[in-house]
């Protein structure tokens, strides 16, 4: 028997039309690719910051958030935020998805309501937590005097 969607479940319906229009297993395959880790825009910052003579941790289990990047000399851990799912004001990448807007505002603000939690319980703990979102990127590399300056040191000559 293939897999039934949940409305396609017997005797119960649970929704009229179907939201995917793939199957289990292919959605499946799908989001197991999704990265939660080592994505590209994490990886440019990370080569950025070793470039210019940073070395750091990655994914600090014991802290808030588990953090994408951890500079412990400098006291200071980093976000590496998509636009889209954490809601980067006023950017292009952050646009709501037109199907089920309900759904996604839940999930955005559930989001957004824990990045600004780790953020305060990091504050308390003593770390300098800063956000770099994946638009600014492409224009970090002419900031890096900025960014250095902001963990806590400035740049090697």
């Amino acid at each position: 028997m293939p897999t039934r969607y949940p409305w396609q479940q017997r005797g119960r319906r649970v929704c009229s039309i179907p939201m995917d229009t793939m199957s289990v297993a292919q959605r499946s395959r799908i989001m197991a690719r999704v990265k939660g880790r080592d994505t590209r825009p994490e990886k440019a910052l990370r080569s950025l910051l070793f470039r210019h003579g940073f070395r750091f941790r990655l994914h600090q289990a014991s802290l808030p958030g588990k953090p994408d990047i951890v500079l412990p000399r400098y006291k200071t851990v980093i976000f590496v935020h998509g636009c889209f799912w954490h809601r980067h004001a006023g950017c292009k990448r952050a646009s709501m998805p037109a199907s089920h807007a309900a759904y996604w505002e839940r999930k955005f603000q559930r989001n957004v309501s824990r990045d600004a939690a780790n953020k305060a319980k990091l504050e308390q703990m003593g770390w300098r937590v800063l956000i770099v979102w994946e638009c600014e990127l492409r224009t970090l590399e002419d900031h890096i005097d900025a960014l250095a300056t902001a963990i806590g040191r400035l740049p090697a000559a």
